[in-house]
This record gives C-alpha cells, sequence and structure tokens, in this order.
C-alpha cells in the first residue's frame, strides 16, 4: 500500500490499468472503489477526485457510492482493522460489551483511529459466523465468543513491536 501523506497523490500504474479495463463496463464504479481501496487501504480525496476524470463520473456520483456502502472507507483506517460484529446473534450476546470496552482500551470511538495509527475500530452488520457469537475479526481473524477480559490479549497480540 502506498504511504498516503501528501496531497499529490498519484494513481498507481496498477490502478490506471485497472480503471482501463472496467471503464466502459457495467457496474464500473463499484469495481473501480473496490481496486482503489485495495490500493490505498481507503478511498483519498485526491484519488477520487482523479478516478471522476478518468472515468468522466461526477465526483458526487463517486461519494454517492462510497458513503451508500459501508466497506468503503474515507480515512485511513489502522494498521490492525478491528470489526466488532453488530449482527442480532452478536448484538444479543454482547457485541456492545466488546465495543465499550475496545473504546476504553484504545481511547477511541467506532470508525476512528489510534493517534499512532495502529488500531481502528468498525461496528459490522454480521460476519457469518452466528454459532460464535460474539465475533469480532481484525484484519480479517475471526476471534468467537469473546468475552471483555480476552480484548487487551487480542490487541497485544496485533500490537506492532515495532517503534
Amino acid at each position: 500500500m502506498p504511504e498516503v501523506t501528501t496531497e499529490e497523490l498519484k494513481v498507481t500504474d496498477g490502478l490506471k490499468q485497472f480503471v482501463e479495463e472496467w471503464k466502459d463496463k457495467p457496474g464500473n464504479l463499484i469495481m473501480i472503489l473496490h481496486r482503489t481501496q485495495q490500493e490505498y487501504g481507503f478511498i483519498p480525496r485526491e484519488i477520487a477526485k482523479k478516478l471522476a476524470k478518468m472515468i468522466d463520473v461526477p465526483l458526487a456520483k463517486i461519494y454517492g457510492v462510497i458513503t451508500f456502502y459501508h466497506f468503503f472507507k474515507l480515512e485511513k483506517p489502522g494498521r490492525n482493522q478491528v470489526q466488532v460484529c453488530m449482527g442480532t446473534a452478536c448484538y444479543l450476546k454482547g457485541g456492545g460489551d466488546l465495543i465499550s470496552e475496545l473504546e476504553n482500551l484504545l481511547g477511541i470511538g467506532v470508525n476512528c483511529t489510534t493517534d499512532d495509527g495502529e488500531f481502528s475500530i468498525e461496528s459490522v452488520r454480521c460476519v457469518g459466523c452466528c454459532g460464535l457469537a460474539p465475533v469480532l475479526t481484525v484484519n480479517g481473524e475471526v476471534y468467537g465468543k469473546v468475552k471483555t477480559d480476552q480484548l487487551a490479549e487480542i490487541l497485544a497480540k496485533h500490537r506492532s513491536t515495532a517503534s
């Protein structure tokens, strides 16, 4: 993933090629946005502007799609993306308690990233592991039947040791 620190972001060669392949196909915007997020980890505003010109779509339409689907991110997420399932089974078995404890442990709220860029917390609808409720994932790794007292250990496992 390219480091995103400047307003002068460049569209990667891989993304340019992908846009060329998809720009005239039906449903292209969703596919192009997925690829963009794969490249950068989120959809930077500067890149969204460039995509609008490349595929001749109003920037407002691009933002309409980005903000409609919860999968797309406008802010750079933490290196470790913690997603807490709030589907029915997880909600009933304590998903909200997991979020509250994560907020306490990390000092941030849902849809926020720690100051060091290490963690972000997200509430998601369902991860499809209802029998393991409550469930959370860290970078796609699933943790089931999670109790609040296990969260510090889970976070420690993923915390960077590099300073």
